[in-house]
């Protein structure tokens, strides 16, 4: 199957692009390369020794998305274009709104176009906002808190009357948790750009030298140890997820699933996992709460076995080390010279 891949060259979707080649597909990669870096194609290739196909281009560029869907015959999208920062969603919220909406739109208005109905959505844990109960099941309510979060609920309730309104299209709606790790190699990982936004690139560049402390945003909650607690899930079974969701859309026209391991894990579980991983104390802080932060979050996972036979297999020292490997090998980012890297 061929299956065109947006926002492909990003953290979560260069991992799902190495695990769909390996399982035999074609990838298109669509991509403005806004959040990423073109070195993350080649390093795909070199994972998987095929070239996937690469097209610079805007999700909103409907034209753009209609003719590279019908030149490469995709017969598939798989949805991770967009933008993701939850504070730059409350300072930018109408730069949110035509990214990840109107994009979401213009992209199943092209599927549409040409005849492509099979979508997976990556969409977010956001949705849910303040827990009313935990775990979290696909049926909490839904109050997301960040604009980020509203676009992501908007363009699920978009799709879900999409799915009602024909029998053309078939969709999988993926809620997944905190995404961490790294590919086993080393090649690929996350390489955010300026201060990371999320706890695991943060500590990673703490570990590696680049900055001199982890902040810990709040002691007191109600917690065993007083931080925030977390569902962290590696990213290459986020990746296997998104593929059985696709093999699923064989036998089921319209899903919506959480992906998460179902544990929680405090942020000084991670601090000091990740200390074990790479052999040195990480240095931390203590700050205040921020606005918006929930003492626990994490998934009920039974409806993603259940549907898919999908569960997450990687346990936290997994998912430190791999992204320690891939950090101290890259300890800049994507910014490395490629021939100092070692598969």
């Amino acid at each position: 199957m061929t299956i065109m891949v947006t926002g492909g060259a990003g953290y979560i979707g260069s991992h799902t692009c190495v695990e769909l080649i390996e399982a035999g597909h074609q990838v298109v990669i669509f991509d403005n390369f806004c959040n990423s870096n073109i070195e993350v194609v080649r390093r795909i290739e070199r994972i998987t020794s095929a070239a996937p196909v690469v097209v610079r281009g805007d999700v909103r560029d409907r034209d753009l998305i209609s003719a590279t869907l019908a030149k490469h015959r995709c017969e598939a999208v798989i949805h991770f274009a967009g933008l993701k920062s939850v504070a730059e969603s409350v300072s930018h919220p109408l730069l949110y709104y035509e990214n990840n909406v109107l994009g979401s739109m213009s992209l199943v208005q092209a599927m549409q176009d040409v005849g492509v109905g099979k979508l997976v959505f990556s969409s977010s844990a956001t949705v849910y906002g303040d827990p009313v109960f935990l775990p979290l099941t696909e049926d909490h309510p839904k109050s997301p808190y960040s604009p980020y979060g509203r676009t992501k609920l908007v363009v699920e309730e978009m799709l879900t009357e999409v799915a009602q309104s024909t029998n053309r299209f078939k969709i999988a709606i993926l809620r997944y948790f905190n995404p961490v790790g790294c590919h086993v190699s080393g090649l690929i990982g996350e390489d955010p750009l300026g201060v990371p936004s999320n706890l695991m690139p943060f500590i990673a560049q703490v570990a590696v030298g680049r900055r001199p402390h982890v902040n810990i945003f709040g002691n007191d909650y109600n917690t065993p140890d007083g931080t925030g607690i977390r569902d962290y899930v590696h990213v290459m079974d986020l990746a296997s997820g998104h593929l059985r969701a696709l093999e699923h859309l064989s036998r089921q026209d319209f899903i919506q699933v959480n992906l998460g391991t179902g544990r929680g894990s405090s942020v000084l579980d991670l601090v000091q996992a990740f200390s074990k991983a790479c052999g040195k104390d990480i240095p931390f802080v203590f700050s205040a709460r921020r606005d918006g932060d929930v003492a626990s979050y994490y998934a009920a996972t039974d409806l993603a076995h259940k549907l898919l036979g999908w569960r997450a297999t990687r346990k936290l020292h997994d998912m430190c080390a791999d992204t320690w490997r891939w950090q101290s090998r890259n300890p800049n980012g994507y910014g490395i010279v490629p021939d100092q890297v070692s598969a």
